[in-house]
């Protein structure tokens, strides 16, 4: 597993560049400010909704957070050799992210492979910005605005993330992959 802290840092450390509190953090991402802390302090890991606001807060892309380095074009990864950068853990759920475009600087989307837990509380997610999700095994409860829709392996979904959402395992441990795209 990655360095669960090196978000944190990286958010304190753009945090700290635009003059910012964390209390200030905390209202221009519309997060809450314990949310914040625990980031920071690498006690927490932000799920990809968080991790989107915060970018946006701060005026990066979601990648800045997790990338370690620049790579030339293409970017292939093998199965194999897929990386997590971090797992959310605690009330939002379990996931696990595995980057499939990491060191690409100039991307404008996110995509990644995701391994999603059962999750005992939740929460809708609300950002700018489009996601399309494809199911690769287990099942996926999909919550869009009030539709609610259970996706099986090979389903998918492309939505507008600026109606609420919620995207979470159903019944058990789930994969996806997702492509995220958010406008600067």
């Amino acid at each position: 597993m990655a360095d669960m802290n090196k978000v944190g840092k990286r958010i304190r450390k753009y945090r700290e560049q635009l003059g910012l509190s964390q209390e200030e953090l905390a209202v221009n991402s519309g997060l809450k400010l314990d949310s914040i802390v625990a980031y920071e302090e690498g006690t927490s890991y932000p799920p990809i909704g968080s991790l989107i606001r915060l970018s946006r807060a701060l005026g990066q892309r979601v990648g800045t957070f997790t990338d370690d380095q620049f790579v030339p074009d293409p970017i292939v990864t093998k199965v194999g050799g897929r990386q997590a950068t971090a797992s959310a853990d605690g009330h939002h759920g379990h996931y696990q992210y595995f980057p499939l475009g990491q060191g690409k600087t100039d991307r404008h989307m996110e995509p990644m492979f995701i391994k999603v837990g059962v999750e005992e509380n939740p929460e809708m997610s609300v950002h700018e910005g489009e996601e399309f999700i494809i199911v690769v095994s287990g099942k996926i409860l999909f919550r869009y605005g009030k539709e609610e829709h259970i996706l099986e392996p090979g389903d998918s979904a492309y939505y507008n993330s600026v109606v609420p959402h919620y995207v979470g395992a159903y019944g058990g441990p789930a994969e996806i992959y997702a492509v995220l795209y958010t406008p600067m």
